[in-house]
């Protein structure tokens, strides 16, 4: 199995959907998100795969994968299973409990069963194909968890993924990094 840069980056923009999920709950400013897909040895190879080529492109592949990403709001690096983004939530995304997502793809998303410390949401996307559901939890207004299984067809089986990711507040400035594009 082979995981494309488009389904991490959508499965990343999903994730990174938790720090705007209810205003009061978050905070504007730099957020670390660290992601771990998952949910077969399979995947778990795939992954370990991907981050092996990232770590051994030419540095002027990497200089333009970097860039791509910066032109998203992103900045990632590998970390030990997984993949460590910062991302940038401008007040007024919080205010708005707007999110940045992924400029590519179509994808709508519901949510459900909102408390003050939790949230649950469903969602799909018709490029790349996929759909999900999962759910956020809130400790406090600068961390929180989320759990969520995504089902994407490949040569036309269904496969499921998960992807577990935490998040933690670095502070109100957000350097270098730029905030993501909020679709209108």
């Amino acid at each position: 199995m082979q995981i494309n840069s488009r389904t991490l980056l959508v499965a990343l923009a999903l994730a990174a959907t938790a720090l705007g999920a209810q205003a009061q709950v978050t905070k504007a400013g730099l957020w670390e998100v660290s992601s771990k897909l998952g949910g077969s040895p399979e995947m778990d190879k795939a992954m370990a795969q991907m981050q092996q080529q990232m770590a051994s492109m030419p540095p002027e592949q990497r200089k333009q994968m970097e860039a791509m990403l910066a032109k998203q709001g992103m900045s990632m690096s590998g970390a030990p299973g997984g993949v460590l983004a910062k991302m940038c939530m401008t007040k007024e995304m919080v205010e708005r409990s707007q999110m940045p997502v992924q400029t590519q793809g179509d994808c709508t998303s519901t949510t459900s069963d909102k408390t003050s410390t939790s949230k649950k949401f469903k969602f799909t996307c018709s490029s790349p194909p996929s759909s999900g559901e999962g759910q956020y939890t809130f400790m406090g207004d600068s961390a929180y968890t989320m759990k969520m299984k995504i089902n994407t067809p490949q040569q036309g089986k269904p496969v499921i993924t998960t992807l577990d990711s935490s998040g933690k507040w670095m502070g109100a400035d957000c350097g270098n990094i730029k905030p993501m594009a909020i679709p209108k």
